[in-house]
Order: C-alpha cells, then structure tokens, then sequence
C-alpha cells in the first residue's frame, strides 16, 4: 500500500501498478474512504470504452484530489468541471479557459504526475475561449449546453479546433432535456456535434435511458453515466447495477452500436464518501464489459 507522498516519489512504480490493475492506491490524507475495488476497467478497455469519473463527483475537493480518487480505483481518464480549484498549494486557481500559460502547465504537469488523460470539459459555455482551451489540453470533447440559435456558430468553431460538443441533457426543463429536441437542432449541423447522454437525468426527466440510448444511435460523443435509485425526479445516485436504470441494457446496445468513446461516472450521492460505492460500480462495469467481450 502506498500512501500520496510515497507515490510523488516513485512515481512510475505507481503508474506501472495502476495500468497492471494489481495494487491499491490510495491516499490516506485525502480519501476518507478505501476503494473495494482498484482494478479499472480494462475489459472496457477492449471494447473501445474509456472510462473514468466527472471531477464533479469530488466538488467538496480539489482537482488535484479529484485525480487521487480517480486514480484510487484504477481509472486513467477523467472529465473536468470549471470552476473546481486546481489543488491545496493553488487554491486559488479555478480550472476553466482563464487559467494562465503557467496555470496550464500545473494543470498538465498534475495530469502527468496522476498519469492521467482528461477527454473533456464540461458542462460549459461553447465560446471561442471554450475551445481555445480544450484544444491546448487535448480534450477530444467539450460538454454544453448552448442556446439553439449558437448552434451553427459553436459548430463552426468545433470544426476549426478540431474538438467536439456533445450537448447534455440537465433535466426537464433544460432546453435539451429530451433527446428528441437533442436530434432535432443537430440534424443539419456536422459530426462534431452530438450529445452528451446522462443516463440519470434522463430518468429524471421521465425518459427511458435505453430509449434514448437506442434514438441516440452514432450521435453520441461521451455519457455522463449514472444509475439511480428509484424512477423519479428525486432519483438518487447508486452503485451501477443496483438501480433502475438497465445499465446491462444499456451496455449491450451500445456494443452493438460499436460505440467507441468515454463513459463518465458523474456520482452526486454521498458526496464525501462516494469512492467505494463509484468503485464498486466500476467492478460491475467491468465485469459486464467483460461477458459483453465474448
């Protein structure tokens, strides 16, 4: 077991333990609770599905710890939110496109230390300054929600930096709640723009995720993935596997779709406890992938 400051100093022993899946590791100081699973998902992995957290699910915390948790169950990848503070030594520093050249290069050098790849921002405005900072981080994607009379604008700047918009579903009465108003506006617009699909808050607004997920078909660019408690507007988040959303389902039919691209835990439950029930669901996560690969 290594503790954060052992890591900082061997950190390629780290990295090599992480992507192997065979040790735990975890930060005593900073994750009030130990993962009951540290293995990643690398049978998702095989079937072309990146999977890690939205730092939202740590929003009592910095980025910096965030990738701790992250990293704590054996994930590589990870989507920031704006406005989260960069890390204890930077607390004054918000991650987003105001972040200086130097800032930047925290933000990157943290990424590298955590030996971890983001692939989107979000949700966020879709300005220029938007794009402009996703591109320098490398983010295939950013999530929006931009009113329907910027969509050609934001599409053209999807197309001139090369970064995608996968427009998210906040709950009725957001303005893309339902993924029929979702395919409506992107119908005459490029590939660079599709959805952002939260299973949970489609549940949430009376939408079945299967549905929407089969509707939805080659339009998707990234999940915010949740399971719920119950079917209602007060759904809370639980364990993949455990609730109503048919996450089994879900994941057969995005296999047959050949969906290729990143699955984001967002967990907005037990938010200072959450890493072993986010855990927990990533085992499940796997295991499914794993029948799914045969």
């Amino acid at each position: 077991m290594m503790n954060r400051r052992s890591m900082l100093k061997s950190a390629a022993l780290a990295g090599a333990a992480l992507a192997a899946g065979t040790q735990s590791v975890t930060f005593a100081e900073d994750i009030p609770a130990e993962p009951i699973y540290s293995g990643g998902t690398p049978w998702a992995d095989l079937l072309g599905w990146k999977v890690g957290c939205q730092a939202y699910s740590f929003n009592r915390y910095t980025f910096e710890e965030a990738l701790q948790k992250n990293a704590s169950i054996g994930l590589r990848y990870i989507q920031m939110f704006p406005g989260q503070k960069l890390s204890k030594e930077h607390a004054d520093v918000a991650i987003g496109p105001g972040m200086t050249k130097e800032q930047r290069y925290w933000l990157k050098s943290l990424l590298a230390e955590y030996h971890t790849v983001p692939l989107s921002i979000g949700v966020i405005g879709a300005d220029r300054g938007t794009f402009e900072f996703a591109a320098d981080l490398g983010l295939p994607n950013i999530a929006s929600e931009p009113a329907f009379d910027r969509l050609k604008d934001v599409d053209k700047l999807a197309q001139e930096y090369g970064v995608n918009v996968a427009l998210h579903n906040h709950p009725k009465p957001s303005i893309y709640w339902d993924y029929h108003i979702v395919l409506e506006h992107i119908k005459d617009l490029s590939d660079r723009v599709g959805a952002c699909a939260d299973t949970g808050h489609y549940i949430r607004s009376g939408i079945n995720p299967l549905e929407a997920v089969k509707a939805l078909k080659g339009k998707i660019k990234e999940f915010h993935f949740k399971d719920l408690h119950e079917n209602s507007r007060g759904g809370h988040d639980v364990i993949w596997g455990t609730g109503v959303c048919d996450v089994p389902a879900i994941l057969a039919e995005l296999k047959e779709q050949n969906f290729k691209g990143p699955f984001f835990a967002e967990y907005e439950y037990n938010w200072e406890s959450s890493v072993p029930e986010i855990a927990a669901g990533m085992k499940f996560f796997n295991e499914t992938a794993k029948e799914l690969a045969k």
